[in-house]
């Protein structure tokens, strides 16, 4: 490997990020966009600038990355937080996700798309963008108690996203061939090994968390639970993303020697996420996107809908106030980096579909983090007028 082009490369990606991170800030471009466009300026259908050898990283990079993102997603789902949310945002934030699964599969299934292919868009196109979302509503202003209520959704939304992103791919295997029992043992063993070896890391890493010095967990500690979770997910071939998000919520409601379990591996989650994003760009073959034609507008079609519908029987269910209950799925249409960690993990699932779930996913992120932050941004607004 020839080590000072790569070290140069990176050395260069992070300024990259860290310029798109300025920029964002100034603009209220979302970073998100703004690093996978560089991605894409930067690679192979752009200058083609980065080195073959640097995009051999990408694996790795995205499975440490989502494997941080997994692992805050459970941080977040403490047993405090989950009892103040109540019912309303969890009706919600379940109606949401299962309705964006039906309405995305079974319309792109009645286009004629594969239903193997249909499932895993529709597990996609559950992921959000929790920073574009609050940023929206930070800059709305008014309307308090939806807001607060969205932002109690995104915190959550995203890891039943990822629970019925690895239920629906364990599932899915089995529709290339006669589906049996044994997909659903398959499934079973994916999902619950996960959770099983996510209690496993988890539980020691709550009693010694904090114990090994005094005061917040170091990094080296968090990167090792994290890595080892990943690690041994791999090895046992059960979801990485499950058993992180199992590890992260074990930890966070069990260790009881800090009050920030999550602080160190928060403040080195962004450098990875700058080179994730912006290799995930790279790797776009922007050509590739005029064949998507009719599946790709139907993605983004059947996701608004799903999502609105969603959103709409979840508040009607919960009883939420009348004027909120049309707005709760269009300010929830920003979709960011969850979604493309998971085209990664199903791309390498289903090698047959990889181009078009990686192709698809990156434009669908392009195209929901611009018109995403608006739709919110008139969402709130609009209930806070009435």
């Amino acid at each position: 490997m020839n080590l000072d082009l790569t070290f140069t490369t990176l050395g260069v990606l992070f300024l990259l990020g860290l310029a798109a991170d300025i920029a964002g800030r100034r603009t209220r471009l979302p970073r998100v966009t703004l690093l996978l466009g560089l991605g894409i300026l930067a690679g192979r259908s752009g200058l083609d600038l980065i080195p073959a050898q640097t995009e051999a990283l990408f694996e790795f990079l995205s499975v440490a990355a989502l494997s941080i993102v997994a692992f805050l997603l459970g941080g977040g789902l403490t047993a405090k937080k989950l009892r103040l949310m109540g019912g309303e945002v969890m009706w919600i934030s379940i109606l949401i996700v299962l309705a964006t699964i039906v309405f995305v599969s079974l319309g792109l299934i009645a286009l004629g798309t594969p239903p193997t292919l249909a499932l895993i868009l529709g597990a996609l196109a559950t992921a959000t963008d929790p920073a574009a979302t609050q940023d929206a509503i930070r800059q709305a202003r008014g309307a308090k108690p939806f807001g607060d209520k969205l932002k109690a959704i995104v915190a959550i939304d995203d890891a039943w996203g990822l629970i019925a992103f690895s239920l629906v791919v364990a599932l899915a295997k089995g529709l290339n061939g006669a589906f049996d029992l044994t997909v659903l043992i398959h499934a079973a063993r994916e999902i619950g090994g996960a959770v099983i070896l996510g209690v496993a890391i988890g539980l020691p890493g709550a009693y010694l968390t904090g114990r090994l010095t005094k005061g917040e967990p170091q990094q080296a500690e968090a990167l090792g639970i994290v890595f080892l979770t990943a690690g041994l997910s791999l090895w046992f071939d059960v979801s990485y993303l499950i058993a992180a998000m199992t590890a992260g919520m074990v930890i966070t409601n069990r260790a009881r020697h800090h009050k920030r379990a999550f602080h160190e591996i928060k403040l080195i989650q962004w450098p990875f996420m700058i080179l994730f994003f912006i290799l995930a760009g790279a790797a776009l073959e922007i050509e590739k996107l005029a064949t998507l034609g009719v599946l790709g507008l139907a993605y983004a079609i059947l996701r608004i809908v799903g999502r609105g519908v969603g959103g709409w029987l979840g508040a009607t269910m919960a009883h939420s106030p009348r004027p909120e209950r049309a707005w709760f799925g269009p300010a929830l249409l920003p979709q960011a980096g969850v979604a493309v960690g998971m085209a990664l993990v199903a791309a390498r699932e289903f090698p047959a579909y990889a181009d078009t779930i990686l192709t698809l996913t990156i434009g669908a992120t392009v195209l929901f983090e611009i018109i995403g932050p608006v739709a919110t941004l008139i969402s709130v607004r609009r209930v806070g007028s009435q």
